[in-house]
């Protein structure tokens, strides 16, 4: 009888046992450097193995054949995924190297005078700045550099991110310490916006008093990730109607009328929406640009984030309600 077979993201190998001695460079196949790149980056085998065009067990073989070289652990499964040990991020940084070497020999070969960059950026942001802002900063580095592969993964949530499965994370609110290289990116603005219908069917509030008889929108208090997106903190004593996990069905609902949306100003402009109580509603929050510490130096990441912050500084006054 065969025994039952592992789930593709399971330990895949035992680890060789954590120590340090010496290593023959010959010993060891560049080409596996490629892989843990690859798992770095996505944080899961599955992904990495379909970003690099094979399937996951051998993925899983040639990072356990790397790690066999090394007589070293370089990565350890985490509650999102697989992450660097603090060996694992020396040699992934220095892998680095290695596939822009590469990047550097395609380009003499096909005879392009300027560097292209190459590989692939995952980007991570909230859903609203994400498809709003990000997307356009990763469709301006691509028309520059047409061999890198960029990918972003939407989602609202604070950087409480383990350091793995992306190259580079926008989120909202502060920095949570030090395990991610963090600069301060930009501020934007939210603030109370209604439909011309809802107000000519329930009226206009006129005072935050008057919000207690209107239906609020905004996100789901018990699976809101983001502490600085906690209603109470801004208008202590409401309670959503309508309530969404995703800002742009929040945009939308308001658009139909459901009630007065908590809104970022960014969005709420695209749509014939009216802004209420402006001078007594106007939050400001910070959104923080984080990197994995093995990605600061890398060009493409370095492209990207130059990508960002042009195309906040650009676009500086439909953030703020300018």
């Amino acid at each position: 009888m065969h025994p039952p077979s592992r789930p593709a993201d399971e330990n895949p190998a035992p680890r060789p046992e954590t120590g340090r001695g010496t290593v023959d460079p010959r010993r060891l196949r560049a080409d596996d450097l490629r892989y843990l790149l690859a798992v770095a980056r996505t944080g899961r085998l599955v992904a990495a193995a379909d970003a690099l065009g094979v399937d996951h067990t051998t993925v899983s073989r040639r990072i356990a054949a790397l790690e066999k070289s090394l007589g070293l652990r370089l990565m350890e499964r985490g509650t999102e995924g697989w992450a660097l040990t603090d060996t694992g991020k020396q040699v992934s940084e220095s892998a680095r190297a290695i596939e822009d070497a590469l990047a550097r020999v395609a380009d003499a070969v096909s005879g392009q005078g300027v560097r292209s960059l190459r590989g692939t950026v995952r980007v991570s942001a909230p859903d609203g700045f994400g498809t709003v802002f990000a997307a356009s900063a990763l469709v301006r580095v691509r028309r520059h550099h047409p061999g890198l592969q960029v990918e972003l993964i939407t989602a609202t949530r604070q950087l409480t991110l383990h350091p793995s499965g992306f190259d580079l994370a926008l989120a909202i609110g502060g920095s949570p310490g030090g395990r991610l290289v963090t600069e301060h990116l930009t501020d934007y603005a939210l603030g109370l916006y209604a439909s011309d219908e809802y107000l000519a069917r329930c009226g206009c509030p006129e005072t935050l008093a008057d919000l207690r008889d209107h239906a609020l929108i905004f996100y789901i208090e018990s699976m809101l990730q983001v502490g600085d997106l906690d209603i109470e903190r801004h208008l202590p004593g409401a309670t959503p109607a309508f309530s969404s996990t995703n800002v742009f069905a929040q945009l939308e609902a308001t658009r139909l009328g459901a009630g007065i949306g908590v809104l970022p100003a960014f969005l709420a402009r695209r749509e014939p929406l009216r802004r209420l109580l402006a001078d007594e509603v106007d939050i400001r929050l910070p959104i923080t640009l984080a990197m994995r510490r093995e990605s600061v130096t890398h060009p493409a990441v370095g492209a990207v984030r130059d990508a960002l912050r042009r195309e906040v500084a650009d676009r500086t006054a439909e953030l703020l309600a300018e």
